[in-house]
């Protein structure tokens, strides 16, 4: 047996250095640390919580119309592992817009996306997810072809199937490993059989109610799902709003974002997340925020609980821009600029005009 043997590795090793790394067993690279910690390699991406930017692109100080004060970039070094944005098509572009593109210009979803990759190419052990609002129901191909423009599509994870069970996902490391490590969902018309990358939303993740105006209205229940809620993975909006103009309109209630913001307190994120061990008997997947950084890393602390590893990042996070805007500063025009003002008088009619439609 033992001549056996050595024949063997002896004619193994001429067949290899005659005919070269044809034959030679292909050793993939495996991750050792994923999205920033070594015990998250082995964890199904279903099984991990992230933290999301409501409206990542949507960037600015006093302004009603943005919901983040920190840019792209920065909200990815900082930890923010979801990026939400609102896509629609104007004049056959694909833009960020914030309901009217004259009430908030966030560019084209090239540009953004542009930046994502540059992004991921740098930082080769991260898995990021995008969730893309659909405004106009565009057809799933014209995100793919700007994707494909971009260089996205060769590194976007592509399930097996159109639906996928919260405890079927791979795990991080599997799909750092294979280079597929951007998921995208859409919250409306992903097509499977033609961009097999841009995954449809609601089949796959339920969502909890957004717009909430009172802290003590944070709940975990089910208010938007098109599957099965006790096989999809979830999200909860956790952003707080304030009306404004006499009740006619809703802005970011940043006064209290450290309290919304915050691990533990009444009406806070780690508060929220509480409720959702408790109503679904499990903690969220994704929680999305407005202005991520008030709180000083608060939120960042609520994802490394649940997923048991330490929050203890080498460079502080960004501080916060955006300024603390009161009562009467949001029921005032000093708020806004004139374009500002007109654009968000447009988006109220439109919706008015809308339900009145539906009506």
């Amino acid at each position: 047996m033992l001549l056996r043997a050595n024949y063997l590795v002896f004619t193994s090793t001429l067949l290899i250095q005659a005919y070269g790394s044809a034959l030679a067993p292909v050793i993939l690279p495996r991750a050792t640390v994923c999205n920033g910690h070594a015990t998250l390699c082995d964890r199904s991406y279903g099984n991990v919580s992230y933290v999301g930017a409501h409206n990542s692109y949507a960037i600015g100080t006093n302004t009603l119309s943005a919901n983040q004060d920190q840019k792209v970039v920065q909200q990815l070094n900082d930890g923010i592992r979801l990026l939400q944005l609102q896509a629609l098509n104007q004049n056959g572009t694909i833009k960020l817009c914030h309901t009217l593109c004259s009430f908030y210009d966030g560019g084209t979803l090239k540009d953004y996306l542009s930046i994502v990759k540059t992004w991921l190419d740098a930082n080769p052990n991260e898995v990021l997810t995008l969730l893309i609002v659909n405004i106009n129901n565009l057809a799933s191909t014209a995100f793919g072809d700007v994707f494909e423009s971009v260089g996205l599509d060769t590194i976007s994870y592509a399930p097996p199937t159109a639906i996928v069970r919260v405890f079927d996902w791979p795990t991080l490391g599997a799909m750092i490993d294979s280079g597929k490590r951007l998921v995208t969902f859409l919250d409306n018309n992903a097509n499977f059989a033609t961009v097999p990358y841009i995954i449809d939303e609601f089949t796959n993740v339920w969502e909890t109610a957004f717009g909430i105006l009172d802290p003590n209205n944070f709940d975990c229940l089910v208010n938007r799902t098109k599957g099965d809620t006790s096989t999809e993975m979830f999200m909860i909006n956790h952003f707080l709003d304030k009306p404004i103009f006499n009740q006619i309109g809703t802005a970011p209630d940043i006064a209290n974002l450290n309290r919304t913001n915050a691990a533990s307190g009444s009406g806070s994120l780690g508060e929220h997340v509480t409720t959702c061990r408790v109503t679904q008997n499990r903690p969220p997947n994704f929680m999305l925020v407005n202005y991520y950084e008030f709180g000083g890393g608060s939120v960042f602390e609520v994802a490394a609980n649940i997923n048991g590893v330490p929050y203890s990042p080498e460079i502080p996070i960004a501080t916060p821009l955006a300024p603390s805007v009161t009562s009467s500063s949001l029921n005032s025009a000093s708020f806004l600029d004139h374009n500002q003002i007109f654009a968000c008088i447009l988006s109220i009619m439109a919706v008015m005009i809308g339900m009145l439609l539906v009506l």
